[in-house]
Order: structure tokens, then sequence, then C-alpha cells
């Protein structure tokens, strides 16, 4: 994150929200655990995993899936991808800055004011064509 990078001695008023309650967790172990969603259940109708699934959307918003059939080198590209993109300086990550009413891009989603909370993260949104990568090897 581009903030954490700043030599600040207090945290820019933009990101400080004042309206949540801070969360503490006293035993990790009883974290709620990120849902699997098996993509060949999908496949094959099966209403258990339409129902989770439906929960992760509705409750969570994300999901972990497996058996999807992408190359396991592809998302180990796409990880290294990601992980050099950030690791560059900011004057290269703004050349692909969202522009306005885009929510492609680099930057945060949903920013509709100067005098907006942000949260405390930068983004890189892309749509992708799955045509064009599931033959990579």
């Amino acid at each position: 994150m581009e903030l954490a990078k700043q030599p600040y001695s207090e945290v820019p008023k933009r990101y400080v929200q004042l309206d949540q309650d801070p969360n503490f967790v006293s035993n990790a172990v009883s974290l709620p655990q990120v849902l699997v969603i098996d993509m060949n259940k999908l496949l094959s109708e099966d209403a258990t995993e339409l129902e989770k699934l439906d929960h992760a959307c509705k409750q969570w918003g994300f999901f972990q899936m497996i058996n999807h059939g992408v190359n396991p080198s592809l998302v180990e590209n796409v990880k290294i991808g990601v992980q050099e993109f950030f690791n560059l300086p900011m004057e290269d990550k703004k050349k692909l800055w969202q522009k306005p009413g885009d929510l492609e891009g680099f930057g945060q989603l949903f920013v509709v004011s100067e005098e907006q909370k942000l949260d405390g993260a930068d983004l890189f949104y892309i749509n992708t064509d799955g045509q064009y990568i599931t033959n990579y090897s």
C-alpha cells in the first residue's frame, strides 16, 4: 500500500473512519474461514454447493474457487505479476490510474467525492476474457 510507504507522523484524515468499532481478536483460531467453492460440484448442479456460493456472495463478497481448470502456472504467474506491479514506483503505477467513471485500473473503487473516507488499500482491477488465457502453458 502506497500510504504505508510515506513518512507520515499520523494517519491522513481521509483514512480515519471514526464511525467503526475496532475489531479485537482474542483467538485467531475462532475466525471464520473463507468459503471454498468447488467448480465441479457447481457444474453438476449440486444444491449444497449452489447454496454455499449464494451465501459466500451475499454474506462475504468473495470465496476461494477450486477445481476451476485454470492452469496452476498461470495462477502463479498472475500472483507474481501482481506483486511486481505493486512494487513499482508510484509514478509508474499512476500510468494505469482509474479514469473517472471506470472501474478498471489502479486506485480505489467507488470513490465518489474528495471528502469520502477511503479504505487503507490500493487495488488494480481488470476484466479478462477467458478465451485468451485457456491455452496458457
